[in-house]
């Protein structure tokens, strides 16, 4: 009895002790609703800015601003410029009423954006969407009226925000598109140079990160973004101008002549230091906008390709562009659009490969360079008749003259002399079939184009010792030609000299690299005697390169493409000036003419006319040569400046100097005393037709260069060999060229 009563006693003191402990709870939990009422009327619009501005700017990415691209001189070829993202926030305008028709009146009156698509996406989203993009890459002038509407006393133009980025922009827009290349929409390089030095040219992103510290402040920590390391190129815009304004009124003078299409299937022209391995100048057309890549009007006048990305025959117009329907088949067509021509294609290169012939003859010792050998229009090598160009025979040549006159059969004796295990080792010190690692992406590498000595017959080394049945690109030709007129020094080609970090300090110069020599000076002295009398001589197939007012020295080329006999020919010139002293070479590759008659080197010649008679008196290069009345006119119509230099006795003498060399200089054939009766040249008694300006073998209708003696238009059977293959025709056999034109 006496338990149960202190049970009870404790049980009634508990219950009053737990009575009180509740009020205590119950008032505490009163008193912190109260304080919780009295920061929220009171510092909760504070307290909920900080919170968003916290979600707005926790862990933000800060762009960096990729390198420029410059040209030598300075001039901007590639920039980024900061543009801005309109980006809405809809919880936020959707806070108060009276924010929503100011803010989408804004929007609409400043950057024409479709209010009623907006409205709606408020209403659906407004209370989880804080990012949503309604316009992209604004440069800030069209976004600046907006940003004064916002920014106004009492605005009600609330929940927009511009997120920054860059975007890269091009101010010469066409011009050297083939080495800059472009970017895609995330900053990576895209062909060029904005491929190969996207490291380079690449920054680094920074952060700002955001957070509320114990006192309920906002702090803000940002990592700053490191922007990119910008390159000087070795290209001098106004040089690159000047090319593509004359492959540009190539295209449009031979457009649509022939059949459908541009005035050519490729015309590419490199301008080359011979000294240094820079690249002045490199462009091919067709062309296409770098700040609108994907602009289909560019495609107008290319071949059409099937899915395989193989030539169909066709040519693209405005009428079947639509039928390149899926983005596979529209990426192949684009591809042949954005790749650079002059390193990327491999062709034979024809007759400009014969100063290699000889150059590798003279340097081994097969032959001194005075050695005459008589063109009968064909010489029979193995199983075959390998004919000339000029197939009515040229009679007794010099090695000089067979340069000269581009005479196949000389070449060939010249290549009997070396043997095959010399000629195929001349390749390979010429760097044929190799890449020359120039600082551009795409390179091609023709290893499997060349012949080797373990592949090579005599039949393929007398078609290979005037360019035919092996391939390159313009950029190994162009590299090798100028070790061959400058002392026998093979430069790497290079296109950047110099990389500034984002202050304008100078990071790396890059300075020319000789590789290897791959002839002595003195071949290289009688090669340029040789191909400068290719424009001075007689009988010189490049007469029509020359400029008015100078002097050059070079090498006509023209090669018939796969399937032999099919017409279609790639025609050239490759030129050095001035003749006596090279500074520049120059590099002119005309693919498949859009003309009846495509086996004509002069497509290519009087490109490099025109385009070194603006490009050598803009390098302060002086005249050396008389003017004539016409070229005067010529001049003063381009309204380019005679430089002639002052007079002397030394520039008084160049001329004659110069034709000395190309009939009685050093190797010319004086040594070697020839009593052999000159072959008549009967093609220049042919009638000249004023339709096409050649002559007409009156025994067969033929159509006959009235200089050289070169069958135009047409191809005779000589048997078929073995061959490498030709890159774009992928073709399973070559033919011995029997009419390469000079």
């Amino acid at each position: 009895m006496e338990k149960e009563k202190k049970y009870s006693k404790f049980t009634m003191r508990m219950q009053k002790k737990l009575v009180v402990l509740f009020l205590l709870v119950l008032l505490a939990f009163a008193g912190l609703s109260y304080q919780l009422f009295a920061i929220t009327r009171d510092n909760g619009e504070r307290y909920k800015k900080q919170v968003l501005s916290q979600q707005r700017y926790d862990s933000t990415t800060i762009p960096y601003k990729r390198g420029s691209i410059l040209d030598t001189n300075g001039s901007v070829l590639a920039a980024s410029e900061k543009v801005y993202n309109v980006i809405l926030d809809a919880v936020a305008v959707s806070e108060k009423e009276e924010y929503l028709e100011p803010t989408l009146e804004a929007l609409r009156s400043q950057f024409g954006i479709d209010t009623s698509g907006v409205r709606s996406y408020i209403a659906e989203n407004k209370e989880t969407s804080r990012y949503h993009v309604l316009a992209k890459r604004l440069p800030y002038e069209e976004i600046s009226g907006f940003l004064e509407l916002q920014n106004a006393e009492g605005s009600n133009v609330k929940g927009i925000w511009f997120e920054e980025e860059y975007k890269r922009v091009y101010p010469g827009n066409t011009l050297a598109c083939d080495v800059i290349g472009f970017t895609t929409n995330d900053n990576i390089g895209q062909y060029g140079l904005e491929e190969y030095y996207n490291d380079i040219l690449s920054g680094t992103a920074g952060r700002e990160y955001g957070y509320l510290n114990d006192d309920s402040d906002l702090e803000r920590r940002t990592i700053p973004a490191e922007d990119g390391n910008s390159i000087v190129t070795t290209i001098d815009a106004n040089i690159q101008s000047i090319v593509e304004k004359y492959l540009l009124k190539f295209n449009e003078e031979y457009k649509d002549n022939y059949h459908v299409g541009n005035g050519a299937e490729n015309v590419g022209c490199i301008i080359m230091k011979v000294d240094t391995g820079e690249i002045l100048a490199m462009a091919s057309y067709p062309n296409y906008d770098l700040n609108n890549t994907r602009e289909l009007s560019a495609l107008l006048g290319m071949p059409m390709l099937d899915a395989d990305g193989k030539k169909t025959g066709e040519y693209i117009t405005e009428e079947n562009l639509e039928s390149i329907e899926t983005e596979e088949l529209l990426y192949l067509h684009l591809d042949a659009l954005w790749k650079n021509f002059c390193i990327s294609d491999t062709y034979e290169p024809g007759s400009v490969s014969k100063p290699f012939t000889v150059a590798a003859g003279i340097e081994s010792g097969s032959i001194i360079g005075n050695e005459s050998f008589y063109c009968d229009g064909y010489l029979h090598v193995g199983e075959y008749d390998i004919k000339c160009h000029n197939t009515y025979g040229d009679g007794w040549l010099t090695v000089q003259e067979g340069v000269e006159r581009s005479c196949n059969v000389v070449m060939m004796y010249v290549g009997q002399a070396m043997g095959i295990e010399n000629f195929s080792k001349f390749q390979h010190i010429f760097n044929f079939g190799l890449k020359t690692n120039i600082d551009l992406q795409g390179e091609a590498r023709t290893a499997s184009l060349i012949y080797t000595k373990d592949t090579m017959g005599p039949t393929e080394m007398a078609t290979n010792t005037f360019g035919q049945t092996f391939n390159v690109t313009m950029i190994q030709m162009i590299t090798g030609f100028c070790s061959l007129i400058n002392g026998g020094y093979y430069y790497e080609p290079h296109m950047v000299s110099k990389i500034v970090s984002p202050s304008g300090a100078t990071v790396q110069n890059i300075e020319p690299r000789v590789l290897k020599q791959t002839i002595s000076e003195e071949t290289s002295e009688t090669i340029k005697e040789f191909c400068n009398t290719v424009v001075t001589g007689e009988h010189g197939t490049g007469k029509t390169a020359r400029p008015a007012g100078y002097m050059i020295g070079g090498k006509t080329g023209t090669a018939e493409t796969l399937p032999r006999k099919n017409g279609e020919y790639v025609v050239s010139f490759m030129g050095y000036a001035p003749a006596d002293d090279p500074e520049i070479a120059i590099y002119v590759v005309v693919d498949r003419p859009n003309v009846r008659y495509q086996d004509d080197a002069k497509f290519a010649t009087r490109i490099v006319r025109s385009v070194l008679t603006e490009v050598l008196p803009y390098m302060g290069i002086f005249m050396t040569e008389e003017l004539s009345e016409s070229e005067i006119a010529e001049l003063e119509a381009l309204q380019i400046e005679i430089m002639t230099p002052p007079e002397t006795e030394e520039t008084e003498g160049t001329e004659g100097e110069e034709g000395g060399e190309g009939q009685n200089g050093e190797g010319s054939g004086e040594d070697t005393e020839n009593t052999q009766p000159e072959k008549e040249e009967v093609w220049k008694s042919f009638a000249i037709d004023p339709a096409t300006g050649y002559a007409v073998d009156p025994n067969n209708g033929n159509l006959v260069d009235p200089v050289t003696g070169a069958v135009i238009g047409a191809s005779y059977d000589g048997g078929s060999s073995p061959g490498t293959g030709n890159n774009e025709e992928n073709s399973d056999e070559k033919t011995p060229e029997e009419t390469a034109a000079p």
